[in-house]
């Protein structure tokens, strides 16, 4: 998992990114001005910046300038949505610009794949005596192979990516089948059961009433 340091001027929004990141086992540190931020790379090691743009001191233009010799990946969160600044953010350098509002499971994906492209994201999830190899798509229970559907295994994925968060039915077909299902979303419960069944995770894979699904896993 990663070590994310968290430049946003506004507190409520730096908190709930803050606290989703450490739900699925991320650690944050937050700086609200740019210059908390230069402070921060100084003491820190950082293996991804999530960066707004407009910050009091010194903005996240000016501030990538800055990080470039700290080799940090950095992740532009913004509420600028103009071509041309995210056109500029990805000049400067920046791996990916999000315009704010944000869904937090596409920020987690997207931190997800800066964090693979960086070398710094766990392949290898382990709960009970379940071992998940995410880079070679292979489940292993007591060391036995478990075969899984390719649909099951995308499920599997979204719910380990985003584990100790309540997703709801239609966010897990969109992620997991890669589309808006406009239907039943009895699918989603179909392959819980499922995954359930062949990992013994009934008490890890959880039922959020009248919501959807979470996976229940201790905090790394």
């Amino acid at each position: 998992m990663g070590h994310i340091l968290i430049v946003e001027d506004e507190e409520a929004i730096s908190d709930l990114i803050n606290m989703n990141l450490t739900m699925v086992g991320h650690t944050g540190v937050q700086a609200f001005d740019g210059y908390e931020a230069l402070e921060a790379v100084k003491s820190n090691r950082f293996d991804l910046c999530l960066l707004d743009v407009m910050l009091p001191g010194i903005d996240g233009f000016s501030l990538l300038e800055k990080f470039k010799d700290k080799r940090i990946p950095v992740i532009f969160l913004t509420a600028k949505s103009s071509l041309t600044d995210r056109v500029k953010g990805l000049k400067l350098g920046a791996e990916d610009y999000i315009i704010k509002p944000f869904d937090t499971l596409e920020l987690l994906a997207r931190i997800e794949v800066v964090l693979r492209r960086g070398g710094n994201s766990n392949d290898i999830f382990h709960c009970k005596d379940v071992e998940v190899r995410l880079d070679e798509r292979a489940v292993y229970k007591d060391n036995q192979v478990i075969d899984l559907t390719a649909q099951e295994f995308a499920l599997l994925e979204i719910l380990i990516q985003n584990r100790n968060l309540a997703l709801t039915r239609e966010q897990l077909l969109e992620a997991a089948w890669g589309y808006d299902y406009m239907g039943e979303t009895r699918t989603v419960d179909m392959h819980i059961q499922r995954l359930r069944k062949k990992l013994d995770w009934d008490n890890v894979i959880k039922t959020v009433y009248k919501y959807g699904y979470r996976l229940e896993v201790p905090k790394e």
